[in-house]
């Protein structure tokens, strides 16, 4: 463990210190900015920033300074918004998604099959074939996958896929086969192997059962590590993210990014969530929250799954799925455990930001929430749901009440659209994707994409988050559109939502005076377009602490 030594050395590193050591003012006029300021919407036409914090905005008709005052950069009539946040994204994993094969939207398991040769006949030199991205869900058979398929392509080659939402593997014979799985493997807790009906592994392996392949995947080294996030973060600035909340950083993550962060290699801001899952995780608790001074890595907060996801139908609901009798789902942890986890933590000085997808785990969550606050005396350090899908209606207004944030991605709602529903019932579905909600039950929402599930492009999820649409337009009128939020609302869930979800309220979500100078610029006017358009919006440049990044 060299964590510590590391801290040390970047909080007392020279590559670290203000920028004001060298600071210009600088103005960025002739555009149409727009920023959420304490909830309500500030149209700006420009903006001075000194190194890397924001001077003023101008007004309209207000008179700027002499040329001769400041550097005069024309934005040439573009769109200016506040850095936009995804307070819910998986960094590595997005970077290794761009560097595997790509299965989402694939319109069968035949089409899935075909896209992972296609993507091993450009990488011959891979031990292992990995991909991402298939849903059955999408497919005319509405089926789970079979080894067989891949089988008659690969019969020597082990061969990995993970399902759309994470929660779910595909496997072939030769990967079972390395793995030693067999009809005899038991599934562990919180997991389970999909078996045909003599009771042999068909390949598909549900939460906590798929470590039992990937375990035997050979680890990324710190090189490879570092190389795949600096990638991602990259990729991610040009979609005009500046910060992003990762969740699920293991220790040898942490070294990564405390080594790039270091170099002064981290292109965009991370606030992390260490994974509860890690072996380290014990020793990573005495260690306390890390914050570097200039924000560029906060450590200050822990993840932990309550349960799966619905389209794999492990989010653990109270009653069974409605197209699924005898189930109802997964609970990951054993009775009292979480709990245990989530003491450790609070008391360790770290927010606890806790998946829960279906109305059984989030009501299990609150409950511990509410019992866990009071005893740590925690409330300040505004713990988290990530994703809080499937709510009971009784459960709404406890995030309030609690202090608890809802992190949620609008863009699982028009994904999920198509099962949904069969997935809950007409009932339940009312506590479902409840993002109105929430919101006039005086919840906080922050708002992210839960990258590579969904796209990492935000301008998708303010368009989801408005319009309740696909990108067709489908369903007329939005699915159930009266959860809709207003474009203020779904901006602020990107900025100043997702920053005090991350207690950086103070220092970026907003444009205006002493706050962080992170900004974008993007090709049209997004509150001057019809939401249908928000989607379809493209970044031209982002910029970081005052200074253009992309």
């Amino acid at each position: 463990m060299i964590i510590n030594k590391v801290v040390k050395a970047l909080i007392t590193s020279g590559l670290l210190l203000s920028f004001t050591s060298y600071a210009q003012t600088s103005l960025i006029s002739n555009v149409s900015g727009y920023s959420v300021n304490d909830g309500v919407l500030k149209p700006f036409s420009a903006i001075a920033f000194e190194g890397d914090k924001v001077l003023k905005l101008y007004g309209k008709d207000e008179a700027l300074p002499k040329k001769e005052a400041m550097v005069y950069i024309d934005g040439e009539g573009q769109t200016m918004l506040p850095g936009l946040i995804d307070a819910h994204g998986h960094v590595l994993s997005y970077g290794l998604s761009l560097m595997r094969a790509q299965l989402r939207g694939a319109e069968s398991e035949n089409e899935a099959v075909k896209r992972v040769k296609h993507f091993r006949d450009a990488q011959p030199e891979l031990n292992w074939v990995q991909g991402r991205g298939w849903n059955q869900v999408l497919w005319p058979s509405k089926s789970f996958p079979s080894a067989k398929s891949l089988d008659k392509i690969f019969p020597d080659t082990p061969v990995w896929l993970i399902r759309i939402d994470g929660h779910a593997g595909w496997a072939n014979s030769a990967a079972m086969t390395l793995s030693n799985i067999n009809a005899q493997t038991q599934s562990p807790e919180g997991g389970e192997i999909i078996r045909d009906a003599s009771g042999e592994p068909t390949g598909v392996f549900i939460d906590k059962a798929m470590a039992l392949i990937s375990q035997n995947i050979p680890s990324l080294t710190q090189t490879e590590q570092r190389a795949v996030l600096k990638l991602s973060m990259k990729e991610l600035s040009k979609l005009g993210l500046t910060s992003v909340h990762d969740a699920g950083v293991g220790n040898d993550t942490l070294e990564a990014y405390l080594s790039l962060a270091k170099a002064d290699e981290m292109p965009i801001r991370i606030y992390g969530m260490l994974d509860a899952d890690d072996r380290h995780f014990s020793e990573l608790m005495k260690q306390g929250p890390i914050r570097l001074p200039e924000h560029k890595l906060d450590i200050a907060s822990v993840k932990l799954s309550a349960d799966g996801a619905l389209g794999s139908r492990g989010a653990a609901l109270i009653e069974d799925y409605s197209d699924q009798k005898g189930n109802s789902g997964l609970l990951l942890y054993p009775e009292g455990e979480m709990a245990k986890v989530m003491k450790l933590a609070m008391e360790s000085g770290f927010q606890v930001n806790t998946h829960a997808i279906g109305d059984q785990a989030n009501k299990l969550v609150l409950d511990n929430y509410q019992e866990l606050i009071k005893e740590t005396n925690t409330g300040a350090l505004r713990h988290r749901i990530e994703h809080a899908q499937v709510l009971r209606l009784e459960d709404i207004p406890r995030f309030a009440k609690l202090n608890v944030i809802a992190s949620m991605q609008a863009t699982h709602a028009t994904s999920d659209k198509n099962m949904a529903l069969d997935r809950l019932g007409s009932e339940r579905i009312k506590g479902a994707y409840a993002w109105r909600k929430l919101l006039e039950s005086g919840a906080v929402i922050a708002a992210g994409s839960d990258f590579p599930i969904e796209s990492a492009n935000p301008f998708f999820g303010l368009h989801a988050s408005v319009t309740r649409q696909d990108q067709q337009n489908r369903p007329e009128n939005g699915w159930y559109g009266d959860q809709s939020m207003t474009l203020t609302q779904a901006l602020n869930s990107f900025t100043q939502g997702a920053a005090y979800a991350a207690h950086q309220e103070s220092l970026i979500g907003q444009l205006k005076p002493g706050m962080k100078a992170d900004f974008i610029l993007v090709d049209q006017d997004i509150f001057a377009i019809p939401a249908s358009e928000l989607w379809q919006t493209q970044v031209n440049q982002t910029w970081i602490n005052g200074k253009r990044i992309y």
